[in-house]
C-alpha cells in the first residue's frame, strides 16, 4: 500500500516521517485555498534535498497557471505534482509537453456520485488521482480533516481500473484500515489525521497511520 504524508512544514518532520517508512511526502506549494500549511518553493526544494532516496517529494499545489507551476516545480527541484486544483485538461496537457518527465497527480473532489465522471477527461494525462475532501464553508480543497462517501471513491477505482488512485480525505490511523477495505484504493493520503496541536507533526501519529495502512497489504 502506497502511503503519502502531506503537509511538512520542516526538514525534521520529512526526516522523522521518512524513518517510519512511507513512500512519499507532500510538499505544499502554490496557495489559492485555505490552508496552513503552504511552504515556498525554495523551503520544498531543501526538504526535498535532504530526503532519502526511497521517499519521493510531490509538489502539491492549488496554483492552475502553466508558466507558474514550471516555475514553482523548477525552483523546487521536484519531479512529482499533485495538481489539487480545477485546472483544465487542456493546461494539464500542456505542462505535460513542457516537462515530460514530471509524474502528474490530479484530484478529485468527491463531492456525490456525479464526481465519478471527473477524472475522464484527464485520465489519459495523468499518472494516478487523488480523491480527496472540500469544505466550501471554510475555503479548503483538501486538509479538510473530514471525509467522504468513501462508495463514491470505490466507484472510481472500479471505473478507472488501469490508472492509480490514491485515497484522501480525513484519514487517519483510526479509520484507514477501514477505507482500504471499503475503496481498496492504491494508495492513501494523510495530512490533519498526522497533526500534532502546533499543527506540525505528531510522530506517533504518523507511525501509527503508516503501521495500520502497511499492515493492511499483507492482511
Amino acid at each position: 500500500m502506497y502511503v503519502k504524508i502531506c503537509g511538512i512544514r520542516r526538514q525534521e518532520d520529512a526526516l522523522l516521517a521518512a524513518e517510519l517508512g512511507p513512500d512519499a511526502i507532500g510538499l505544499l506549494v502554490g496557495q489559492k485555498h485555505n490552508s496552513p500549511d503552504f511552504i515556498s518553493a525554495t523551503v520544498a526544494r531543501d526538504i526535498s534535498r535532504a530526503l532519502p532516496p526511497s521517499v519521493e517529494a510531490v509538489l502539491v499545489t492549488h496554483v492552475e497557471d502553466v508558466d507558474e507551476l514550471e516555475r514553482l516545480l523548477q525552483e523546487s527541484e521536484i519531479t512529482t505534482v499533485q495538481l489539487h486544483s480545477e485546472i483544465a485538461p487542456s493546461s494539464v496537457e500542456s505542462l505535460r509537453g513542457r516537462l515530460p518527465h514530471l509524474k502528474i497527480f490530479k484530484s478529485v473532489s468527491v463531492i456525490s456520485a456525479d464526481s465519478v465522471a471527473y477524472p475522464e477527461a484527464f485520465k489519459k494525462l495523468v499518472d494516478g488521482f487523488v480523491l480527496d475532501s472540500i469544505n466550501l464553508t471554510t475555503n479548503q480543497v483538501g486538509g479538510t480533516g473530514k471525509t467522504h462517501d468513501w462508495s463514491v471513491s470505490r466507484q472510481i477505482v472500479m471505473r478507472y481500473p488501469e490508472v492509480p488512485i490514491i485515497l484522501a480525505g480525513g484519514l487517519n490511523s483510526e479509520n484507514v484500515r477501514s477505507a482500504i477495505e471499503c475503496v481498496r484504493p492504491f494508495g492513501v493520503d494523510v495530512n490533519s489525521g498526522t497533526k500534532a496541536a502546533d499543527g506540525f507533526k505528531d510522530p506517533r501519529k504518523m507511525e501509527a497511520f503508516i503501521i495500520q495502512a502497511k499492515h493492511e497489504q499483507s492482511s
